[in-house]
């Protein structure tokens, strides 16, 4: 083949240090989400829908041919906490968990997983970040320990 293509979409799934509420503010927030939304297609790996609550995001993006997994989320996560950082005030001391959720997205599940980004905050009114994840490792078949998954 002279042309390499791909349709990868994921659903990537991380918290803040300790799961603290830093993003309480909507404003905030939404900035958050559109700061991570530029930095994930400055990576060759457009944004979808980026969403999440006061301690979460989620980002749906279709992946880049050319760049690692781990290599996308550090720089995600470091270039937003750095521009959080500069914020000031509760934000000096902003940083994620070191951890993440990857999860594979066939085409068809998009408007649904789109929707399920949009709707965090209804969503977590009955289920915790914690009792969340879990239950998208199970779904996903992907192997944990409790005990590291956290810290």
């Amino acid at each position: 083949m002279a042309q390499s293509l791909s349709n990868v979409l994921v659903h990537f799934i991380f918290s803040t240090k300790d799961r603290f509420a830093f993003l309480k503010d909507s404003e905030t927030r939404g900035r958050m989400h559109a700061y991570l939304a530029r930095v994930f297609t400055g990576e060759d790996c457009p944004a979808i829908e980026v969403g999440g609550t006061t301690d979460h995001v989620h980002v749906l993006c279709s992946f880049s041919r050319s760049h690692s997994m781990s290599e996308v989320i550090r720089k995600a996560k470091a270039n937003s906490s750095g521009w959080a950082k500069s914020l000031g005030g509760m934000l000096s001391k902003f940083s994620w968990q070191s951890g993440y959720g990857a999860f594979s997205i066939h085409p068809s599940q998009v408007a649904q997983i789109k929707n399920y980004i949009r709707n965090q905050h209804e969503h977590h009114r009955i289920r915790s970040f914690q009792e969340e994840y879990l239950d998208f490792l199970r779904e996903y078949q992907v192997p944990y320990d409790e005990k590291f998954i956290w810290s």
